[in-house]
């Protein structure tokens, strides 16, 4: 059987859900995976951008990274997604991202995918299981597998306990809890399904 080709889907202002990203593409590859980072195309002007020197730095510093493309969601067996909670839902370049897979989804290319969300706030409380959850929620229309990585391994109580999708607190531009062993984990996990779905499908 061939390795799991796993997407990882990331939008990031500052640099934490990249971070995340990296994470779980190392948990992947030490699973065997075939991984391929990818960020959703930034909707912001470019004068918003450069008011930010953070955020400025950080675009700066990923212009390599490649933009998730169709063709990539078409690739992958598995998909994890990353990236900050807005008011409790997912920031807008990535729903405009995910608004452009009809013509993936009306021709059943999506369905039977492993699917995984990591998030990210300024507070403990501030959405970030609630933003999983939304991008879970289009994730069923699409046919795909949800694996979230409930409480399957002790790393994630260290990370906080989310059991829909590992989640971390912003704060001074640092990660307050300790989420890389919890976010590889949760990558692990969704390469071991996506190795079942595909072993089923043979």
């Amino acid at each position: 059987m061939e390795n799991v080709k796993l997407a990882v889907i990331y939008y990031s202002m500052t640099g934490t859900n990249y971070k995340m990203a990296q994470w779980a593409a190392e948990g992947a590859r030490e699973k065997g995976a075939e991984v391929r980072i990818l960020k959703v195309p930034e909707l912001a002007p470019a004068d918003a951008i450069e008011s930010n020197p953070a955020w400025k730095a950080h675009v700066e510093e990923t212009k390599n990274v490649p933009n998730a493309t169709l063709d990539d969601l078409e690739w992958a067996d598995a998909i994890i997604f990353s990236v900050p909670t807005r008011f409790g839902s997912m920031p807008g370049p990535l729903k405009q991202f995910l608004d452009q897979t009809g013509g993936l989804w009306f021709t059943g290319k999506l369905a039977n995918k492993a699917v995984s969300a990591m998030t990210s706030a300024q507070n403990a409380h501030g959405g970030q299981e609630q933003t999983a959850l939304g991008i879970y929620t289009i994730m069923y229309h699409w046919g795909a597998i949800v694996v979230a990585p409930g409480y399957t391994d002790s790393s994630l109580f260290a990370a906080g306990g989310n059991p829909y999708g590992t989640s971390v607190t912003v704060q001074d531009g640092k990660m307050v809890e300790d989420v890389q062993n919890a976010v590889k984990h949760q990558a692990k996990r969704t390469v071991s399904v996506a190795e079942w779905i595909k072993a089923g499908q043979q």
